[in-house]
């Protein structure tokens, strides 16, 4: 028995801590804001070739907001962030090439204002930067018999001596593709 078994617990094992953790408090969610930059990327490489000339023209937020009357369907999706866009056009490292310009607006507008559009691109890469990091299968081999007296490893998924393929791997391809 302990000696002071009597006396009742002060603190509880699963207590919730009133003190917020170290640090300054997030205001936003990386993740979130490179999904969001990413979903923006396919919008507007779906709609620039419509979007572009009369976004190139804008140099007020109505002018941006006629401009996103051509991106039809998606124009809500963009309606809140029109002054943000202004700003993003008129600034001096706006890319030049197409798929660029995209990008940049993409991850400029995908922490929606939150942060600043120059820390929406850094949470972006170092976002996609994570994901490569990931681990995932690089290459995997096969070693074969084949009718042609080869035994080893195979070589592009085919025999290395007469090239034929391997029926496994075929199928698998024809069933991804249906």
């Amino acid at each position: 028995m302990r000696k002071n078994s009597s006396e009742t617990a002060t603190k509880g094992l699963d207590r919730f801590s009133p003190k917020r953790p170290r640090g300054r408090p997030p205001i936003v969610v990386p993740s979130a804001i490179k999904g969001r930059a990413d979903n923006y990327r396919g919008i507007l490489d779906h709609v620039w070739d419509s979007l572009w000339p009369s976004l190139s023209q804008a140099q007020s937020e109505e002018d941006v907001l006629k401009a996103l009357k051509d991106a039809l369907e998606y124009e809500a999706e963009f309606r809140p962030s029109v002054p943000l866009i202004l700003t993003l056009l008129k600034d001096p490292k706006f890319p030049k090439r197409k798929q660029a310009r995209i990008n940049f607006l993409a991850d400029s507008l995908g922490s929606l204002g939150l942060v600043s559009p120059r820390r929406s691109r850094d949470i972006c890469a170092e976002e996609r930067a994570r994901e490569k990091r990931t681990h995932h299968i690089i290459r995997y081999e096969y070693y074969v018999e084949c009718s042609c007296g080869y035994s080893g490893r195979s070589l592009n998924h085919e025999c290395a001596k007469c090239g034929a393929p391997i029926r496994l791997y075929e199928e698998m391809h024809l069933n991804i593709m249906r």
